[in-house]
């Protein structure tokens, strides 16, 4: 049948840690940690989705970042001081994770229901191994267990935004069509993942990276800032290409209602 057969998820974001706090907050410690050097939050989230060693290479390169690097060491970000600041990283992030694995709000429903549906549950993440290693029995005990999941350092050919985490995916739940699976992210280089796999891909506005709010801020949120902070996120993540953006997890039935129509008539991703 031309329907949806799979949908892979990311972690942070997407289905648990609303705001996608664990890795954010915890860059801002290893830098601190490693070179006593102060980044902000939001420089932080920039370049989020990428895969961490990854990340923090992508950090020293951002323009504010590395002027304060260039006039506090006189030279640019190593490779050697990517290496430090990822030893710092690692035991902080496997040390904290397991405080941001609740599934966020929808999510164990829309897997329930999925899973009637006939959806195989996949997923794929940012963090390397040992934090998974930790995060996954930690969501499980919250409610939240996918059938598969794949850690950033998992595949030698690497990791986002290239295709291969969500492809293998589609290898160990034996999707028989890339067109029928769903990737879904809430950061650019999961939306670029899902279209290099040939996937469908669905942005988050809402409860993850660009968003950047906790669930108990938004909560509290009025009206106002929430419609600001939406537009500024569904247009990053259009503009990264997702073929849908949707508030959070708890929409993603009614997407995969209206893919379903799209193949049944020939569409494609």
């Amino acid at each position: 049948m031309q329907r949806i057969s799979a949908v892979i998820l990311d972690w942070a974001g997407t289905t648990v840690d609303f705001g996608s706090f664990a890795p954010t907050q915890i860059f801002v410690e290893a830098f601190r940690l490693a070179f006593d050097m102060e980044i902000t939050l939001e420089e932080a989230r920039v370049p989020m989705g990428l895969g961490k060693w990854q990340h923090i290479e992508a950090l020293g390169k951002l323009p504010t970042v590395d002027a304060r690097w260039q006039q506090r060491f006189g030279r640019a970000m190593s490779k050697e001081d990517i290496d430090a600041i990822y030893q710092a990283f690692m035991p902080l992030q496997i040390a904290k994770v397991v405080d941001f694995a609740q599934p966020i709000a929808g999510v164990t429903e829309v897997i329930t229901q999925l899973r009637a549906d006939g959806i195989k549950i996949g997923s794929c993440s940012g963090y390397p191994r040992p934090v998974m290693e930790r995060l996954v029995p930690a969501a499980a005990e919250a409610g939240y267990a996918p059938d598969y999941w794949v850690a950033a350092d998992d595949l030698a050919a690497g990791s986002r935004p290239g295709p291969w985490m969500a492809l293998q995916n589609v290898i160990a739940l034996g999707i028989d069509a890339v067109g029928h699976c769903v990737k879904v992210d809430d950061a650019v280089p999961g939306i670029e993942e899902g279209l290099r796999a040939g996937m469908w891909s669905v942005g988050l506005s809402v409860s993850g990276n660009e968003f950047g709010a906790t669930w108990e801020e938004y909560q509290q949120m009025d009206g106002a800032e929430i419609a600001r902070r939406r537009e500024v996120a569904q247009q990053k993540l259009s503009a990264a290409g997702a073929h849908y953006v949707i508030d959070t997890l708890a929409d993603l039935p009614t997407v995969i209602t209206d893919i379903n129509a799209r193949l049944a008539r020939g569409e494609r991703p």
